[in-house]
Formats: C-alpha cells, structure tokens, sequence
C-alpha cells in the first residue's frame, strides 16, 4: 500500500486539486481529492478502459453530458425513515441531479461498442416517473408550483382573487377623504399575516378595528379595519387548506424518493463516478495525456514524459518556456540508477515526475507521456525527499534521512519503487558516500526499483563498477554554464559547484584557492568527465548530420528511381496511342475501299483484290508497330503456342484453351462455349485472364459469326439479331467470302416475323458481289436461309 505521506511527497494531493476544479459538484469533488492507486490491475485496466470509451465520446463530437448537479447524499439518507418528509428547496435538488442522468441514460442506451462505459452506465434510467412529478410540482429555486395539483392551483387562485377584493376595499378607504384624516400614510402593508392600514397613534381609535404592529416610533398604529375582517379571516381558511395541500404534494413525493433511495443512491454514486472520471479526462486532454501501460515484469519505461504541475506553471507563462521531456529505463538486470549532474539541473524533479507518474499509472489516469511508457504493478513507493529536519524530534537531516532509509531497507522488496533524493549528503563525505554505496548494495539485493540522486564522487565510481546499476546524469552546458534539464543515461555527471560559483560572482581567487584545496585528482576527474561530455556531443552531432544525408540521399534515390518509371510509361503509352490512331486510320481507309468495290469489278476482280490487300498490308504493318509498345495488344507468332496453352481471343472477348496448332497455315483451333472454332493469328493475342465463365447463356452467334468470318466460314447465322446489327454483319461477311474466293454461302436469318428475311434479301438483291440468290432447299433450312452465289 502507498502511504498518504508518500503521495504528499510527490505532491500527488496538489495534482489532485488542479483535477477537481474541472467537477461539476461539490460530491465529486471531494471524490477526486480521495483518488487514490487502485489495488488491482484489473481495476486499473477497467478505468483506463473507461477513460477511453469517455475521451472517444469527446473524438466524435458528442462528449458526455454532464452539468452542475447538487449533493444528494445527505437528502436520500434523510428521507430514508418512514414518514419523513423533504422541504421543497431540498427536493428542488434531485431535479438537476435526475435531469442528467436522464440525459446520459439516452445518450449510452445502446452503445455497446462503447464496452466499459456502457458496462458502467447499463443500470442508469434517470427514474422518469419521478423527474416528470418533480418538473410539475418543483421549481429551480425551490417553489411549490401551481401545476403540483388541480386542487393547489384552485386555491391560489382563490387566495389571489380573495386577496385582491381585500385590497380593493382597503385601497378604498385609503381614499376616503373622511377616512384619510386619520391615516400616517397611504399605503397599505401586512402585519402578522393580516391586511393592515397606517392609523395616527392619537387617531387609532376613529378607525374601527384590530390593531396587530404599532411603529417603533410609536406614532403609527397598524389596524386592520373591521369592513374586512370577515374576508381576512376566509383568506387564512384558504391559505390553510394551501399549506395543507402542499404538505400533500410534499409527501407523496417524498415518498416516491424513498420507495427509490436503494436505486437512487446507486445510479448517483455512478453519476459521481462519471464526474470523476470527466475531471480525469478533461486534465488529460489540456496535457494531451495517454494511457500508459502496466506490467508485472518489474520494469518502468519513460517516453517524452513530463511533469505534469510543471507544464500547467509554464502554461500560465504564455509558453515563454517548456518543459523538457524525461526518457527513462530502469529494469530487467538493472534496477538501481544513481542521477548527478548540477544543483538546480532537475535531478530531484526527474525523480518525482517518475514518482508521481506511477502513482497516476496505478491511479487508473492517463500520464503526460507517450502511450508507449510502461509502469510496474508495484505496492510501495517507498521516498526520501526533502530536508525534514526536525527540531521537536531533535533530528538533524542527516539523522532524518537515515531515519527515513532505515524504514525503507524494512519495507523494500522486487513489488517496490524507492526513489532517494540526495542521498549520502548531511555528513562527512567519505563517511557519507561509504554508507551511501552499503545501502544501494542492501537495496539492490531486495529486487526493488531504485532512482537516486547525489553530487558524491565515490558514488560514481561505486555505482559503475558494481554490477545491475548504473549512472545517469542531468546535462549541462559547459560554454553558458546553465543545466539544460535533460537526462543523460549511462554516463556520470558532475556538480560544476565551482563553475557555477564563478558565473554568479564569487571572486576568481576564491575559485582558484577552492581548486587548489580540492586536489588535483577530483579536478581531473571533472576534467576527464567534462571532455567525454564534449566529445560524446560532437559525436552525436557528427552521426545525427550522417543520417540526415543518408536519409536524403534514399529520398532522392526513390524520386529518381520514379521518375524513370515514370518516364518509361510515358513513352510506351506516348507510342501506344500515335500507332493506335495510325491503325484506325487505315482500317477507316479499308473500309471505304470496300465501298468501292462495285465500281472496281468494272475493271476485275483481280484488280480490287489487289488495291484490299495492299491495305491490309499497310494495316498489319502499323498493327505490328503498336504491339511492339502496347501490353493489350501484342500477338504472339504461331511458333511460340502450343496445345494446352491459353490465348485470348479477340473476336470473342475472352481467353480459350488450344486444341490443334497449324504451323503451316498459321492458324489455331481453340474451345469456347462448347464449340471448336479455327481462328487466323490476327484474332489471337495473349491470355489475359479474361474468362468467358461470366457470360451466361447460350453462345453469342455474332460472336461467333465474326470467328468463322476470319476461318472464311460459308455459312452466316444471323438468328435472333436486330436487323441493322445482322445488316452491320452480313456486309464484311461477303466481302470476306469474295476476297476468300467462295464461289456459295449461306445466311441463316430463320422466318420469325419475315423482316430479317426481308431485310437480308433486300441486301443482296443487286449487290456487287453477288450473282444471284436463292431460299434453300428443304435439306438446306427452307426458306429460313438464303443460299448466295458470288460472283
């Protein structure tokens, strides 16, 4: 267990005063002052847990609401007993309290996602029936409303109407001048609950009535007139019955807490807890806080870690100042560290932001440090901070510190964390250092965690040598002689008393006179230490400006290396796209020697034949240029296929396997949708992946007109199609069957409607190319097929 003793040492108390200004009340106030290390890692994993669900709330713009709410404490202890009853202004308390647990009930119902505040809040309801009662019956400032009851609004309004006939009557008589004579005043006032008028003392007896107040002068006599007796006394009936009804009203809702107090106390106890827990998160996002992690290894690890108190005292200097970021590892083989380095270098406020973090750790809150840094589970914090010399106990400091080491060797074990400040000081040096070292050996032998600091040499030395600790050293600058508050693993530092010393004033005579007594072994030594100090910097600046060319080199390798790729791509697709436009413009020129067909067979077909081929020819060419630079459209040669291969298929869109290779003639046969199709190696192209799995149905037939149009097919199945697309087919498929040398085809369109038939007929009839045409024969497909002869 941490002693509260050891939490002030580390001045845990003031962090927890700076967290408690963010509550929204005076309960969860006091809740945060009481915070405190938690007694298990599962507890402290569960509020970590719920620090985050909370902060994630705050990420999606929707934060936890939570407003001002009073104390009930004492309110539902009160109306426990049977029969009790709460004032108005008491009840007017449950009223905010009610409200936000409604509001946070509606706001978490259903967030499961949110596993560890939702596990928290699951129970919360806000008790509706009760809060909808109050909402009626209470105001804010603790007034009985008119709405409480029918019956209570009733009889204010008959109070009020009552009321305002007794002023009337009295307001009346104020005015009658035969009245008015006698008056000290024309106001009208209320003495003892009752409607009174200002009657000269020496008068009182010309006015009719009840005197209730005489003025402290003794010349005024208050009187209520007996005209309105009668109505003041039917006002008190009423206002009885009022207070009898509001005492109704109070009941039964008292009543209604208390059928609810088990319930209600729980749901507020949670309602503080969230408090609490917001306060945490609100310090934690002001320091951009993160949760750490806990471990049972015995290790604690520190990254950029910062004192908190520290930060929020340099926030309030406009950021003229920053706090420089502790790194620290202690653990494993290594458990003690011995800190030196200058006075007023940090030594101390490295140890208690060490402290202090591992009490925020196992406190379940987030710590200024990355979310990296690691603490152990550990069950004391056993300190010795500070002169506590006492003149009632008759203890030096030294007697103090001893007293305070004594008490640490007894409770020190591998579940502690021990953090010495100063230690061997107060006494002779030697005798100091000797006896220092002895109980950094006995505490080492315990297991415990130990962060010390000293100014001692012989400590150093001690420390270095021995096995599982090590030194450390706060650093300093040796040219402005000013401590730069940075920690220093692994390397001893020095006191730079005398350097110091001379920077504030002290005489030079004085300085050199102190050297001179302090021999010349412990001013080398400074010496030595100072020289490893510089050189280790040079170095470090020397490998620091090492990596930052190296690291600019790789960048400009990796654009370079970029920029070629880049390049590369650009004059393929640079290429690809002037070779394509090439090809389409000689295909648009092939086309239209096809439209000249006609007239050419005036002068033979030998010679179109020729004029076709030439531009075919010129297309190949520009087709065999754009493969050599366009991945999607290289054709391999027919040696490179084998059977079994795969190849794409451009006339079907698609990749087909090989089934027979025609070395001599060029030509392959491939398998698509259940067929055999022999194609030219103008239609192939390499596989690319494309299956013909995702076209459903039967075969496409243009698909596989186009096929057989390159294998000079003589037959065209144009069945099923539109007529412009079969139109848009049946024309190069003559062309093909003429520059084939096919002397007949057939054209399969079937009967259907007869506007295909019609349509391919119409074609025909006195085209170029054809002969004659006929219907087929009965064997032939009848008239669902017309047989060509081609000219």
């Amino acid at each position: 267990m941490i002693t509260k003793q050891a939490l002030e040492q580390i001045e845990f108390n003031k962090l927890l005063r700076v967290i408690a200004e963010f509550s929204h009340s005076e309960a969860s106030r006091k809740s945060v002052l009481d915070i405190a290390p938690l007694d298990s890692k599962a507890d402290i994993d569960r509020r970590f847990g719920q620090i985050h669900d909370m902060r994630r709330l705050s990420e999606e713009g929707t934060p936890l609401k939570l407003s001002p709410f009073s104390d009930l404490a004492g309110l539902i202890a009160k109306v426990r007993p049977e029969g009790a009853v709460l004032e108005a202004v008491e009840l007017s308390g449950f009223l905010p309290v009610l409200s936000v647990l409604a509001d946070l009930s509606l706001q978490l119902v259903g967030r499961t996602d949110l596993a560890f505040l939702h596990e928290l809040t699951s129970h919360l309801t806000g008790f509706p029936h009760i809060l909808k009662t109050l909402r009626r019956s209470i105001a804010s400032d603790g007034r009985i409303l008119d709405t409480a009851s029918s019956m209570l609004s009733e009889l204010r309004g008959k109070v009020r109407r009552l009321e305002g006939r007794i002023r009337q009557r009295l307001e009346e008589m104020v005015l009658d001048k035969g009245l008015s004579v006698f008056l000290q005043d024309d106001f009208i006032t209320q003495r003892s609950g009752r409607w009174v008028i200002p009657v000269r003392m020496d008068s009182k007896g010309q006015v009719p009535g009840v005197v209730h107040d005489v003025s402290k002068s003794g010349e005024t006599a208050f009187i209520e007139p007996l005209a309105v007796i009668n109505l003041s006394n039917e006002l008190e009936n009423l206002i009885a019955e009022q207070k009898a009804e509001e005492i109704r009203i109070l009941r039964n809702i008292s009543s209604m807490i208390r059928n609810e107090a088990y319930e209600l106390e729980q749901e507020y106890g949670t309602l503080v807890y969230l408090d609490v827990l917001y306060c945490i998160v609100a310090l934690a996002d002001h320091l951009e806080m993160n949760i750490p992690q806990i471990s049972a290894s015995g290790t604690i690890s520190l990254m950029n870690a910062r004192h908190p108190l520290l930060s929020l005292t340099l926030d309030k200097t406009s950021g003229a100042r920053q706090v420089i970021p502790l790194d620290v590892h202690l653990g494993g083989d290594t458990t003690v560290m011995v800190i030196t380095g200058s006075n007023a270098g940090g030594k101390t406020i490295a140890i208690k932001t060490i402290g202090l973090l591992l009490v925020m750790a196992l406190a379940g809150m987030p710590v200024p440090a990355d979310s990296s840094s690691t603490f152990p589970f550990v069950d004391h914090l056993l300190i010795d901070i500070g002169d506590e010399q006492s003149i009632e106990n008759s203890l030096s400091t030294f007697s103090a510190h001893i007293s305070h080491i004594s008490e640490i060797l007894k409770q020190a074990d591998s579940r502690s964390l021990v953090l010495i400040d100063e230690l061997g000081t107060g006494t002779d040096p030697d005798e100091g250092a000797a006896l220092a070292c002895a109980v950094l050996k006995e505490i080492r032998q315990s297991g415990s965690l130990v962060f010390s600091t000293t100014h001692l040499t012989d400590i150093k030395g001690f420390v270095y040598r021995t096995e599982g600790m090590t030194n450390a050293s706060m650093e300093f600058d040796q040219k402005t002689l000013t401590p730069l508050y940075r920690l220093r693993m692994g390397e001893p530092g020095q006191s730079h008393a005398l350097e110091v010393a001379r920077k504030y004033g002290l005489p030079d005579s004085i300085i050199d006179s102190a050297k001179g007594l302090l021999g010349g072994i412990k001013v080398e030594l400074d010496s030595l230490i100072a020289d490893l100090t510089e050189k280790r910097a040079q170095h470090e600046k020397a490998l620091s400006e090492l990596e930052r060319q190296h690291s600019e080199t790789e960048q400009k390798k990796r654009q370079l290396e970029e920029m070629l790729s880049n390049a590369a791509a650009q004059k393929n697709e640079m290429l690809a796209k002037t070779y394509r436009e090439a090809l389409e413009i000689i295909t648009e020129t092939k086309r239209q020697m096809h439209a000249l067909l006609d007239e050419l067979k005036k002068q033979g077909r030998a010679k179109g034949r020729e004029i076709i081929k030439q531009a075919e020819g010129a297309q190949e060419l520009v087709a065999a240029k754009l493969r050599e630079h366009d991945d999607y459209a290289r054709t391999p040669s027919v040696d490179e296929i084998i059977e079994g291969d795969e190849v794409f298929v451009k006339s079907l869109g698609h990749d087909a396997p090989v089934l027979e290779v025609n070395l001599k003639n060029q030509r392959v046969k491939v398998q698509a949708r259940g067929m055999e199709i022999e194609l030219s190696m103008s239609d192939i192209e390499y596989k690319r992946g494309k299956s013909a799995d995702s076209k459903k149905g039967v075969p496409d037939v243009g698909l596989l007109s186009e096929a057989r149009e390159e294998s000079l097919s003589s037959i065209l199945n144009l069945v099923g199609l539109r007529v412009d697309e079969a139109l848009s087919r049946l024309e190069p498929f003559l062309n093909h069957a003429s520059l084939g040398g096919l002397s007949e085809v057939t054209v399969i369109h079937g009967i259907g409607k007869g506007l295909l038939l019609k349509a391919v007929r119409e074609h025909v009839k006195g085209h170029p190319l054809v002969k004659n045409f006929r219907r087929g024969d009965l064997s032939e497909g009848g008239n669902g097929v017309t047989v060509i002869a081609m000219v």
